[in-house]
């Protein structure tokens, strides 16, 4: 636990020397913005760029991990592009010769799973939550393009491949003597959300479920009130010791906690209280947010994060 300790705290202190739009590629010689770090014995990850996805980030704006068994490597999200994903294998083949035997999409979006054909044409099985595969299959146009504008040349190669395995509740990944198992809990920030429970370990690889360091996004159809009750339910009551979040460096429950679920409710309170005194949707982007402007993507997110949950709750 000391070592865990003492590498989240470095870690923390690299990111918090300046703001997000000015930290540099943090691994030039790769595609990856990041190396990957052990976080706990068997348990890599190659932290994202907590900024939206650009060229220079190569779109790994979000986390990349991968639990190194006894008997193969479960991969943790497919990668924005069939070039990333062969730079995290990369990565994974210098750390330990066993074959890559399963991939998790920890949801349907382009950063989690365009980088499955990589995947597939290796002959690795790809696992995702069947609403996820929804997605995916209904948006695969709309998600290619959005990656291919940013990525340009990096794009190159890939196509939209919807994972080959899907479950609805709970599924059994373990393999080598490490018990894995892949859960969707409820609904959360995005239709077929997917935390990866270590139960041996103390590990949740916990997705888009929380948020550490940079702004949760709130998309247009997120129930904010769904999120926040699956979170302190089901999630919270995994026990968790360690937090590998969806964005942001490996943390601890309190921390995911107050930057998830304590700024979710507090934006619900403020747009409550916008709507109780009669304010209508072009006042609720005004809400005070200034409480949560040291997270990374504040500039981008809070005023239409202001404006989905005004439309969320006006109902209510």
């Amino acid at each position: 636990m000391n070592a865990l300790l003492s590498t989240l705290a470095l870690l923390g202190l690299a990111s918090a020397a300046v703001a997000h739009e000015d930290i540099a590629d943090l691994y030039p010689q790769s595609e990856l913005y990041a190396k990957p770090v052990q976080v706990i014995p068997g348990v890599w990850s190659a932290i994202g760029a907590t900024a939206p996805p650009t060229y220079e980030n190569s779109g790994h704006n979000n986390n990349l991990s991968f639990i190194v068994t006894g008997d193969g490597v479960v991969v943790i999200n497919g990668g924005a592009s069939v070039r990333l994903a062969k730079a995290l294998h990369d990565e994974i083949k210098a750390v330990t010769d066993q074959p890559v035997k399963l991939v998790i999409n920890e949801n349907g979006q382009g950063h989690a799973m365009l980088g499955n054909a990589y995947w597939a044409d290796l002959g690795v099985d790809i696992l995702a939550h069947e609403d996820a595969t929804e997605v995916v299959e209904k948006d695969a146009d709309f998600i290619l393009m959005g990656m291919q504008r940013y990525n340009r040349d990096k794009a190159e190669g890939t196509r939209v491949v919807p994972a080959n395995l899907s479950f609805t509740d709970e599924y059994d990944a373990s393999m080598g003597g490490v018990t894995i198992k892949a859960l969707h809990l409820g609904p959360a920030h995005d239709p077929g959300d997917v935390q990866v429970w270590l139960p041996d370990l103390g590990m949740v690889i916990a997705g888009d479920i929380a948020f550490h360091e940079r702004m949760p996004p709130i998309f247009e159809g997120t129930c904010t009130a769904c999120w926040i009750e699956t979170f302190e339910g089901p999630f919270t009551e995994l026990g968790a010791t360690y937090v590998i979040p969806g964005h942001g460096h490996p943390t601890n429950m309190d921390m995911v906690r107050m930057e998830t679920v304590g700024y979710l409710t507090d934006l619900r309170e403020k747009i409550r209280a916008h709507i109780d005194e009669g304010g209508d949707l072009a006042g609720a982007y005004y809400v005070d947010q200034t409480r949560w402007e040291y997270l990374d993507t504040f500039e981008e997110l809070a005023t239409k994060n202001a404006g989905r949950v005004y439309e969320e709750m006006e109902w209510e």
